[in-house]
C-alpha cells in the first residue's frame, strides 16, 4: 500500500538489457494466471485498495481507456496472483509506453492487495512481471513509474536490475522530480537505518 505519510515524488526507473532477476517464488497456495474477462474489475478492486485510485469506479475508466483497446495483448500481458480460494489478490501489466515516437517496453500497475502483504508476493510478482517482459520483448532495456509512496517496492525493484534515472523519458520536468524523488528516497533510507 503507498505510504502517503511520506512526501511525494514521482521518478522512472531503468532495467537494462543483461539485468538479473531476483528469483522469488510464489508462496505455497498461491499462482499466477493470465487476465480474462472480467478481471478488469479484479485489478480496479486491487488497485484502489492499495491507494492508487479514489475509488474503483476511477481505476476501472482508467483500465478500459488504456488495456481494453488491445484485447489480445490484454491476455498476454496482465497476470495476476491468485490464492488458493481463486481471489485474485495482485497483478501487474507488461505493456508499453511510447516515448518519442518510439514504443518502449513498459511495466504499469504492480500492486498486491494489502491484506496479502508481507507475505512475499511483491517479491514474486516483480520477478514474474520482469521474466514475462523479457519473454515478450526480448531482453532490451524497460522501465518503470513510481513515487516515493512506493519506497518499499524501489528496493524489490532494484533486486531485479532496475535503478533510478535521471533520464528526461515522458516528461521535461522528471529531472526536477529525479532530484526531488532522491532526497526523499536518501532520507527514508536514512530514517530506517536508524531505527
Amino acid at each position: 500500500m503507498l505510504d502517503k505519510n511520506v512526501p511525494y515524488a514521482g521518478f522512472y526507473m531503468h532495467r537494462k538489457a543483461g539485468a538479473a532477476i531476483a528469483p522469488f517464488p510464489l508462496p505455497d497456495g498461491y499462482h499466477f494466471a493470465f487476465y480474462e474477462a472480467g478481471d478488469e474489475f479484479n485489478w480496479a478492486r486491487i488497485e484502489t485498495a492499495v491507494l492508487e485510485f479514489d475509488s474503483e469506479y476511477a481505476a476501472l475508466m482508467r483500465f478500459t481507456q488504456d488495456y481494453m483497446p488491445y484485447p489480445e495483448d490484454l491476455k498476454r500481458r496482465c497476470i495476476f496472483i491468485v490464492d488458493s480460494n481463486g481471489e485474485r489478490v495482485g497483478s501487474s501489466i507488461a505493456w508499453w509506453r511510447f516515448v518519442n515516437h518510439q514504443r518502449r517496453p513498459w511495466l504499469h500497475w504492480v500492486a498486491v492487495h494489502p491484506a496479502y502483504q508481507g507475505l512475499g508476493l511483491g517479491k514474486a510478482l516483480i520477478s514474474k512481471i520482469v521474466e514475462l517482459m523479457i519473454e515478450l520483448e526480448g531482453d532490451v532495456d524497460f522501465y518503470l513509474s513510481t513515487q516515493t509512496w512506493s519506497y518499499k517496492a524501489v528496493d524489490i525493484y532494484k533486486k531485479n536490475g532496475f535503478f533510478p534515472t535521471s533520464e528526461k523519458i515522458l516528461y521535461i520536468e522528471s529531472n526536477r522530480n529525479y532530484r526531488k524523488a532522491m532526497k526523499i528516497m536518501k532520507a527514508l533510507e536514512k530514517e530506517r537505518k536508524n531505527n
